[in-house]
């Protein structure tokens, strides 16, 4: 009997962790059960991840630009990749203000849903108001200030300061270029050992995936707020999930229109990426494989995934900037408010620079999102109305961030024929021909 594919176990462990989760909520002891002795075993599958994604980003970038052996090549892709992610980005926010001004979903919301989401949620839209205040009062150049680290492994303690990490991966490869090739090439074969090692360990991580889905996703069902709130904000969900499948079908055009691959070809080689950052709500602890499918899947050579992934997992935010105009319209829908066409246009750059400088871990985006709605003079307050479905949108948002990661490695690849055959069908061979 033929083994299933990683992206089926995973699926298949998604629908056991609901209907295992749906079965114990008519218990008593079920809701308790399943935070006590099954959610810490999602936790420690995220953990897992997590715990790679700094180092692999160390090992795959300094890699990646060191084996360029040329700083004009550096600029080259350097130059494409983020004009991409940035055309990328200005395309999903602009498409998402464009539906959820053709649905109008704020204007379902009633008066009475919109007080008990205020009062259920208030102290959460605290936190994040106070978050952003903090933000907002460091100053314009605060983000380019927090680029540069004053220590790495400070900075490397955390997976919200990959930016930071990058940095300084792309300094040091820069700074193996400029070396004598005989002094560096020391350095440079414990990085590639590095980063055999570090692939190796995903290997064996994404062992434990479908295990590790299925607590993460039974865990979120008996945690999920009431089901009229979920009832009150559907029409919001369904125009944001609309968009996210919108960009998704763009990546899938753009892909088969500069690369000539089929969009089944890449959804099928991107799927388990797609299905863990669904689960992870995280495009950093997706990372690891994402590199993975790409590089192994799809047949982008090392040293472009090795650059384009990491920065597009820290600046690369797709579906979080959509995300972020349609709940701002939302909002402002909701409060009755009208906004202007100049109004709307000033969240096509707010949202695109927010996401930026957003972080690659779940609920980053709702920071993120009172940037732009401190733009646009809509009530921070309205925060509250669309907390009670923020988790599972999170959780789609992320599959479009890492589809978009993914696409343009891709595009970027092919612009500088380094776009080849994949190495192996799916990830199931890579352990049997022993990889």
């Amino acid at each position: 009997m033929k083994k299933l594919a990683l992206h089926w176990k995973i699926l298949l462990g998604m629908v056991l962790g609901v209907a295992f989760a749906l079965i114990m909520t008519n218990f008593d002891f079920g809701k308790e059960f399943i935070k006590d002795w099954i959610k810490p075993f999602g936790t420690i599958f995220i953990n897992s991840l997590k715990l790679i994604a700094i180092p692999l980003i160390l090992a795959a970038l300094i890699k990646g630009v060191s084996d360029l052996k040329d700083i004009s090549k550096l600029s080259k892709m350097g130059g494409r990749t983020i004009g991409i992610y940035i055309v990328t980005t200005v395309m999903a926010v602009s498409i998402g203000l464009l539906l959820v001004n053709i649905v109008n979903p704020g204007k379902s919301i009633s008066e009475e849903t919109r007080k008990e989401m205020v009062e259920s949620y208030g102290e959460s839209t605290t936190k994040y108001k106070d978050s952003a205040k903090e933000q907002k009062d460091a100053g314009p150049l605060k983000a380019l200030v927090d680029l540069v680290p004053e220590n790495i492994f400070s900075a490397a303690t955390s997976n919200r300061n990959m930016l930071q990490v990058i940095f300084f991966a792309v300094f040091f490869g820069v700074g193996l270029i400029l070396i004598p090739e005989e002094k560096g090439t020391t350095v440079k074969k414990f990085f590639d050992g590095f980063n055999e090692v570090i692939l190796k360990m995903v290997d064996l991580i994404m062992l434990a995936a479908p295990y590790g889905v299925f607590a993460l996703l039974a865990a979120l069902v008996v945690e999920s707020p009431s089901l009229d709130l979920f009832k009150a904000l559907g029409w919001y969900a369904l125009t944001v999930v609309g968009g996210l499948i919108l960009m998704i079908v763009i990546y899938n055009v753009l892909v088969m229109v500069f690369t000539k691959k089929s969009p089944k070809f890449f959804m099928n080689a991107i799927a388990p990426a797609q299905l863990l950052a669904f689960s992870t709500s995280s495009s950093a602890a997706t990372l690891p494989v994402t590199m993975e499918r790409v590089t192994e899947h799809i047949g982008v050579e090392e040293e472009v995934a090795s650059f384009v992934l990491p920065i597009g997992a820290t600046i690369n935010m797709d579906g979080t900037s959509l995300y972020q105009a349609v709940a701002a319209v939302f909002i402002a829908q909701a409060f009755g408010m009208d906004l202007d066409f100049s109004t709307q246009l000033g969240i096509i750059a707010t949202a695109t620079l927010a996401s930026i400088g957003s972080a690659a871990v779940p609920g980053a985006g709702m920071v993120m999102l009172v940037g732009v709605l401190g733009y646009a003079g809509i009530p921070e307050a309205g925060l509250a109305l669309i907390f009670a479905v923020d988790r599972p949108l999170d959780m789609c948002r992320t599959v479009v961030n890492v589809t978009g990661d993914a696409a343009v490695s891709m595009l970027v690849a092919k612009s500088v024929d380094k776009l080849g055959e994949p190495h192996v069908k799916n990830w199931d061979d890579n352990y049997e021909e022993g990889k």
